[in-house]
């Protein structure tokens, strides 16, 4: 094969560090597996059951490309009731990752600059270099709160959108309703686009989620169905945001996904129904267990949202320190993954509390024996 047949666009970036490591966690026997981020229950029953008649019934075309009625339609009026815009448009996208793929292709022309705060979800650095743009790169240490300030200063004329993310990944952390709405009112004030994603807006512990879309009406929401009815591998997520830009992203949707996955939306009508502050309140409760086991070993902050938690390594290298830790059978995320920094490490709480107890264990006698 030539070598020159692959496109300069893929040397951007290298194959995600995470599915690296899953690839180390199916050579090991019985690891401690805390390095997933994916609900540790299952799809609730009725969901999973709607599912089936959809498929039984017949409902496996292709789905429209801006998403089944039944779907899409719901969808719409919750938002409508949520926010009231005049010119707020819904449309379903194949999982939150094709949200942002789209919004990118959308939005994202060669050479412009798009913030992004550090640390960060995995694909989003990606994702700018992919079109052609420049991320820009603002560090949150140490309590991964964004500084108004420090934005103001790395902004410039080439400055096309502000990616924002609450309930974060990989810290957990939920921005104020302050913080939120600085952010959103300094991006209409400067004519920014900004993009909310919004994946873990139902795991929120501490006090419920503010939207920049509260305050900024052109703000672009990315949400899904991945994490909040465990579904991860059934590929549905969802838009909202000005027409025009929704349009446009659905238009490249047809040369690209083509269309989420036809039974599946007719599941995520159902799911829309379904109660799922149980899944919630036992999270809040794997957070808390987490943190407890955690406080007198390491520096964490306390997350209010998702499922991570984001400590400092008690070494000066998080990626040295996830390597000991896998040699005990612990499974965990290098922090250098999500950031340009290497000084934290990234455990995911989504799993079943023995194994959680069996991490913080491992964790605890680590910490012990690296002082």
């Amino acid at each position: 094969m030539n070598l020159n047949w692959i496109a300069d666009r893929t040397k951007a970036f290298d194959s995600s560090g995470i599915r690296k490591v899953f690839d180390l966690a199916a050579k090991l026997k019985d690891p401690v597996n805390l390095s997933i981020g994916q609900p540790d229950f299952d799809v609730p029953q009725r969901v999973r059951q709607s599912c089936i008649d959809a498929i039984e019934s017949g409902k496996n075309g292709y789905a429209l490309t801006q998403g089944m009625p039944i779907l899409r339609d719901k969808l719409q009026q919750q938002v409508d009731a949520q926010f009231g815009h005049a010119d707020r448009k819904v449309f379903v996208c194949s999982g939150t990752s094709g949200g942002l793929v789209l919004t990118m292709m959308t939005m994202v022309n060669p050479g412009d600059e798009v913030i992004i705060f550090d640390p960060y979800f995995v694909m989003y650095e990606s994702l700018v270099k992919l079109v052609g743009g420049v991320p820009v790169i603002i560090d949150t240490y140490p309590d991964f709160q964004i500084d108004l300030d420090a934005v103001k200063q790395r902004i410039t004329d080439k400055t096309k959108l502000i990616l924002f993310n609450s309930p974060a990944n990989p810290t957990g952390v939920v921005a104020s309703r302050e913080k939120t709405q600085a952010i959103a009112e300094l991006a209409a004030q400067r004519n920014i686009a900004l993009i909310s994603d919004e994946i873990y807006s139902k795991f929120c512990y501490d006090e419920a989620l503010t939207s920049p879309a509260e305050f900024n009406s052109d703000t672009i929401v990315i949400d899904g169905f991945s994490k909040s009815y465990g579904m991860t591998g059934w590929r549905v997520g969802y838009v909202h945001g000005p027409a025009e830009v929704i349009d446009t992203m659905v238009k490249l949707q047809q040369y690209t996904f083509v269309c989420a996955p036809q039974p599946a939306q007719w599941a995520c009508a159902t799911a829309l129904d379904e109660d799922i502050s149980g899944y919630v309140d036992q999270y809040r409760d794997k957070r808390n267990r987490m943190i407890d086991g955690l406080k007198d070993h390491f520096d964490v902050t306390v997350p209010g949202g998702a499922f991570y938690v984001f400590p400092k390594a008690p070494i000066a290298s998080g990626a040295e320190f996830v390597q000991k830790a896998i040699e005990r059978s612990l499974l965990i995320i290098p922090g250098n993954i999500f950031s340009k920094r290497d000084s934290h490490f990234r455990i995911s709480y989504a799993a079943d509390d023995k194994v959680i107890d069996r991490g913080i264990e491992i964790l605890q006698r680590l910490a012990e024996d690296l002082r």
